[in-house]
């Protein structure tokens, strides 16, 4: 993970460097940009942090005997981290849904923010009280968030053809791996954890309690009993994730080549009585506005 970690980093420096971040004569192109650029560091390098001191929040187990190995500090780091992420599909989404007209694509990227920012509030109150159900149903709720995407993502499917169709074919299935695996074996796991708990009688923690645990509490351990149902979901979210972080920047500064990859099946409406009307007047027929707009933006080189 750390190599991995250590790759993601100079991939992302690279991008930084080759993607017009200076303005090129479109506005709001280069502050987009940049903001995706500066989302994306927020997660390539929150994940290279978490791979780097690898933790388990609500057991309170680590691999370094150093502060930074506490739950508050990884926990806090995560957290941006994981909001920038999404904020980058909602980007993403809102991107594409505007240029096509697509009000699905645009309704999924105000709706998946406000979702992961609950699910990150359920986060702190799993790790904090050390109740696994708060993690279950974070868990539950990225899956609903990720299938919103996917929805979006299909209605975008139908708009372009080429290259940009297969991208965006690419990333529904990645979606469906990722729902997959939430849904069989990360929320599943969590839910064990959980009724195990309380079966066992773990003792659970008021938050105030948990509070202070986590700012200083740590347990070292290399037991790989102690860590062998967290490697899963750390493999992909350390990789899979974090390449698809830095996919979106590229695929966002590709936004004046997207035009071209359009359906172009847009129909103009003429009514009889505009045709008749032409040809009394002469004048211009009425052509449906989303069609005209989708002839101009074919016409665009």
């Amino acid at each position: 993970m750390t190599l991995v970690s250590g790759v993601n980093i100079a991939v992302w420096f690279v991008l930084y460097r080759e993607l017009p971040i200076q303005p090129v004569g479109i506005a709001g192109g280069a502050s987009g940009i940049g903001i995706m650029l500066l989302f994306c560091a927020a997660y390539v390098f929150g994940c290279a942090f978490r791979s780097f001191l690898p933790r388990a929040d609500v057991q309170r187990i680590c691999l370094f005997d150093t502060w930074l190995s506490s739950v508050m500090v990884g926990r806090s780091v995560a957290t941006v981290a994981e909001i920038c992420f999404v904020a980058q599909w909602a980007i993403i989404l809102h991107q594409l849904g505007t240029m096509t007209g697509a009000e699905t694509a645009v309704n999924a990227a105000w709706v998946i923010v406000p979702l992961i920012l609950i699910a990150e509030c359920l986060s702190w109150y799993a790790v904090l009280t050390r109740n696994y159900l708060g993690n279950a149903i974070e868990n539950s709720l990225w899956a609903v968030a990720f299938f919103i995407i996917g929805v979006g993502l299909c209605r975008l499917l139908p708009e372009f053809h080429g290259a940009v169709r297969v991208v965006l074919a690419v990333g529904i299935a990645g979606i469906a791996g990722f729902l997959a695996f939430l849904m069989t074996i990360d929320v599943p796991m969590y839910l064990n954890r959980w009724r195990t708990g309380d079966a066992d009688g773990d003792k659970r923690l008021t938050p105030r309690e948990g509070l202070r645990d986590v700012s200083t509490r740590w347990v070292v351990t290399h037991d790989l009993a102690e860590w062998k149902d967290e490697i899963a979901w750390m493999s992909l979210y350390f990789s899979l994730a974090v390449w698809s972080s830095l996919a979106l920047c590229v695929f966002y500064s590709l936004e004046n080549h997207l035009p071209r990859y359009r359906t172009g099946a847009a129909i103009v409406s003429v009514s009889p009585d505009a045709v008749a009307g032409h040809g009394a007047s002469g004048a211009v027929p009425i052509m449906n506005v989303s069609a005209a707009e989708a002839l101009g933006k074919n016409a665009a080189p």
